[in-house]
């Protein structure tokens, strides 16, 4: 039988329903294009309490989460509907390829991790292995998953330091390791410089450090580059 041809009594599926989360407009905006007729996007929401509402009112085949939002970001959306609606399958999408970002979201409950940098066929490909039930990951973030369920199975992710920093903190110290300046930061993030500067402060002032490469150093240790 060639791949064209009907499997006998099968029920023709039609596009696959998605949802987005993601506290940026612009970036849900953008996805909604790429994607196309690809899928049929049936909501967006832009807070955890907007996406656990919307989310249980449309039902969709597949959320795509993003990690880091103000109010607790993906892992906080998983667990509040894992249990309610375990039928419903989410894919992080985020710009965060940090092994704890990673490693947490799956714990969570998440089929899936793929970057921002993602193409649309590779995220509409992604989609549909993790609506048929399969892991998905960007090449390089599969290896910290395996790494830590070998090694420490049923370990926390936790860290007494890294968890002084908020989300957006954590973010831009992320980027400044890989030696992005300001400008660069703010861009990634839509963020100004200046509040890209207050975030660079405040981490500083929270593991007590004096200059960027010290940051960049202890980010390194903690495989968060």
């Amino acid at each position: 039988m060639s791949e064209q041809e009907p499997v006998e009594g099968a029920t023709p599926r039609g596009p696959l329903r998605v949802f987005l989360v993601d506290d940026h407009a612009m970036f849900r905006a953008g996805v909604r294009a790429e994607l196309g007729a690809r899928v049929d996007v049936v909501g967006e929401a832009s807070s955890v309490a907007e996406a656990v509402a919307r989310i249980a009112a449309t039902q969709p085949d597949v959320v795509l989460l993003d990690v880091h939002m103000p109010d607790g970001g993906g892992r906080a959306v998983l667990e509040a509907m894992r249990r309610t609606h375990p039928q419903v399958k989410f894919l992080a999408l985020s710009v965060s390829d940090a092994a704890e970002d990673v490693i947490g979201l799956i714990r969570a409950g998440a089929r899936g991790y793929v970057t921002k940098t993602i193409s649309p066929e590779e995220l509409t490909d992604a989609i549909r292995r993790v609506a048929d039930g399969d892991a998905v990951f960007s090449p390089r973030l599969a290896g910290f998953v395996l790494d830590a369920f070998a090694s420490r199975p049923d370990a926390p992710v936790a860290d007494p330091e890294l968890d002084q920093l908020t989300n957006r903190e954590r973010e831009v110290l992320r980027l400044l390791a890989r030696g992005y300046a300001y400008k660069e930061i703010a861009k990634e993030l839509f963020i100004s410089i200046k509040t890209v500067e207050t975030h660079v402060s405040n981490v500083l002032r929270k593991l007590q450090m004096s200059n960027r490469y010290e940051l960049s150093r202890w980010a390194a240790d903690r495989r968060l580059v």
